[in-house]
């Protein structure tokens, strides 16, 4: 695995992973299709020693009473989520870094709240919630 580098849309906000990253998956929920204004979102764990802001600082937002979202706050890219039902992870977005083909999702998560009229033909495994 090799170190990989991402930010946001406008290039104010940039970061750095330092592998092992942890899984990757799809997430349907309602929560992030409207943080993201898209069907689904991708996203990846890792351990927050392993991730680390290089340039700008994002803003932040509380989408719950659990989970804190951080985006750019120049053009609005989502880049991480973190919940406390999960301390120590920063789940980063998948289509935020420079080449994110280095990691494909693995699963899909909340498919219950999957939208009628998306199509997904893939064959990864499916939760309908998160656990």
């Amino acid at each position: 695995m090799q170190r990989l580098e991402g930010g946001c849309l406008c290039g104010a906000v940039r970061y750095r992973l330092q592998p092992p990253w942890l899984d990757a998956g799809f997430c349907h929920c309602r929560l992030c299709q409207r943080a993201s204004g898209a069907p689904v979102m991708a996203w990846g764990s890792i351990d927050e020693t392993r991730f680390a802001y290089t340039r700008g600082q994002p803003a932040r937002f509380a989408s719950s009473t659990q989970a804190i979202r951080e985006f750019c706050p120049h053009c609005g890219t989502a880049l991480t989520f973190r919940t406390s039902r999960q301390p120590g992870l920063v789940d980063f977005t998948l289509a935020s870094l420079d080449h994110p083909e280095h990691i494909s999702p693995q699963y899909h998560i909340w498919t219950s709240r999957q939208l009628p009229w998306l199509m997904l033909a893939d064959t990864l495994p499916r939760h309908r919630h998160d656990e």
